[in-house]
């Protein structure tokens, strides 16, 4: 008996071909709209749906494969005589291959100013259900739904004659993947577009960017996959242009870098070690700042992450090219820049699009059988309601200082502590249990520099006890939220040394 395929499809690259070979191998070929013209016009013999239904597309072709004579022919068990007879007495033929994907809902909704009138005309109906009714027949019917698989089938094909139970079920099994990615779309927009804040079912999809060698440690498998319509401004979608390949460990410093990094709109560089910052600077120039980022911790920096916010040029590259660092992330590097630091050969160099604007994520963390989901932490001091509490009002040096401090605690994990001046970070206290503690670490890393510098602080003061450790190191302006029963006492213990301090209304838990 004669085979019969049935290919339609949106994504036509390599369908001549693939359609070809199936003819030469002695299959009737069924098609709709578009891809029966193109394979008419390239010579390929094929007859339309509408030969099949007997009923012509209509609707603006909405309906034209949902019916008896396409979905008999694909569900039919081959080997179950009831099936054989009832397609018999209803003259249904068998569709032994079929070739679909669907209209492209993904990159309809990724054009700006969409509107949803034509976001909904590209939600495919009859291709999805083609494509899952020949997957769960996969013991009788071949699916293909990636062109990328269209020469390894030819290839069976003619080799054995159809592909065996085990690639069927392979090929099934990435139909589900995809029809479950594709109605992931679908319902993530119509969840936004509809103004539904918490859908009783969470529905996420992620495309694999790399397997990696190994996660955390060397005996944990892990992968890496990004979110097809995140934000540019990540390493999901980071560029990378010479080194070796990043490691798990490599994407979270990276990651945890560049959140840091984009708070800031005058050149600023960013070390990362373990996903917290160990040296934070800001200058006139990128080569000023990361100069300030290796003062800030000039051993924490070793075998980190840096992350800067302007092109790197030749004189930051000679100072990136003296320390073993894991990876540069920046914009651009000259082409003397490159030179330079692709002349060691694991140094990984990542380019991120910081001109995009940063789409805003939900952030997801997954705990033991369980996802918490929260919006990003995009808050910052443009949008406090900022208090000086205490008699003394700050200095303009004082206030750029708690503000360098401010945008960098929210990255640092909690309890936080950080100790800056008006241009880099002089100390970090990150993830203590109690705050004070978190303080003393900052503060000691500090040691002399902490004297006229600012500290800030993610979460309020519980006890006047930061306030004294912070007056006794010579810190002389302090940035916190507020809002503990007993704030009144951390204010008395600033006027009493005189210190500075800003409530901000807000906290920046980092767990």
């Amino acid at each position: 008996m004669k085979k019969r395929a049935l290919i339609s499809v949106s994504d036509k690259s390599g369908v001549i071909e693939f359609a070809k070979e199936l003819k030469t191998l002695g299959y009737d070929i069924i098609s709709t709209g578009g891809t029966k013209k193109l394979l008419l016009e390239n010579d390929v013999d094929v007859m339309g749906v509408e030969e099949v239904t007997g009923f012509p597309e209509i609707l603006e072709g909405r309906v034209k494969t949902l019916h008896p004579n396409i979905h008999g022919g694909l569900l039919a068990k081959r080997g179950e005589e009831s099936h054989l007879r009832q397609m018999e007495e209803q003259g249904i033929e068998g569709i032994d291959l079929v070739c679909v994907n669907l209209y492209p809902f993904q990159q309809t909704i990724a054009k700006p100013n969409v509107s949803v009138e034509e976001a909904i005309e590209n939600i495919d109906i009859g291709g999805p259900t083609m494509l899952r009714a020949a997957a769960k027949n996969h013991q009788y019917v071949t699916v293909v739904v990636d062109a990328l698989d269209y020469d390894e089938i030819i290839a069976e094909l003619k080799l054995h004659g159809e592909p065996s139970l085990e690639k069927r079920r392979k090929l099934a099994a990435k139909v589900f993947r995809h029809t479950a990615a594709y109605d992931s779309f679908i319902a993530e927009y119509m969840t936004d577009v509809s103004g539904e804040e918490n859908p009783e079912r969470f529905t996420r999809t992620y495309e694999l960017k790399q397997t990696l060698r190994y996660g955390e440690n060397p005996h944990q498998q892990a992968s890496f996959y990004r979110a097809p319509l995140g934000s540019e401004f990540s390493v999901a979608m980071a560029r990378q242009l010479h080194g070796k390949e990043l490691s798990y460990n490599n994407i979270n410093d990276a990651n945890a870098a560049l959140q840091i990094v984009k708070e800031f709109t005058e050149p600023a560089a960013v070390a990362v070690k373990h996903m917290n910052p160990c040296g934070v600077g800001v200058g006139s120039t990128i080569n000023e700042a990361f100069s300030k980022a290796y003062e800030a911790d000039s051993t924490s920096i070793f075998g980190g992450i840096v992350a800067l916010n302007r092109m790197v040029d030749e004189d930051t590259a000679k100072q990136l090219h003296e320390i073993f660092l894991e990876i540069v992330i920046a914009p651009a590097f000259s082409d003397e820049a490159f030179e330079i630091l692709s002349g060691k050969k694991n140094i990984r160099l990542l380019t991120v699009p910081f001109e995009t604007t940063n789409k805003i994520e939900r952030k997801l963390t997954t705990v033991e059988g369980g996802l918490l989901v929260q919006a990003d932490d995009t808050f910052t001091l443009d949008d406090a309601d900022l208090r000086v509490v205490t008699k003394r009002e700050p200095t303009e040096a004082e206030w750029d200082a708690m503000k360098l401090g401010w945008k960098v605690v929210k990255h640092v994990k909690s309890n936080a502590i950080v100790v800056t001046d008006a241009h880099m970070t002089v100390g970090v206290g990150a993830g203590q249990m109690n705050r004070v503690g978190a303080a003393n670490i900052a503060l000691e890393q500090a040691g002399v520099k902490a004297k006229g510098a600012a500290m800030a602080s993610d979460a309020f003061f519980p006890m006047d006890d930061t306030v004294e450790a912070a007056a006794k190191a010579g810190i002389t302006a302090i940035i916190q939220p507020g809002g503990s029963i007993r704030d009144e006492d951390s204010i008395k213990k600033a006027d009493q040394y005189g210190i500075t301090m800003v409530m901000t209304g807000i906290r920046h838990f980092k767990h």
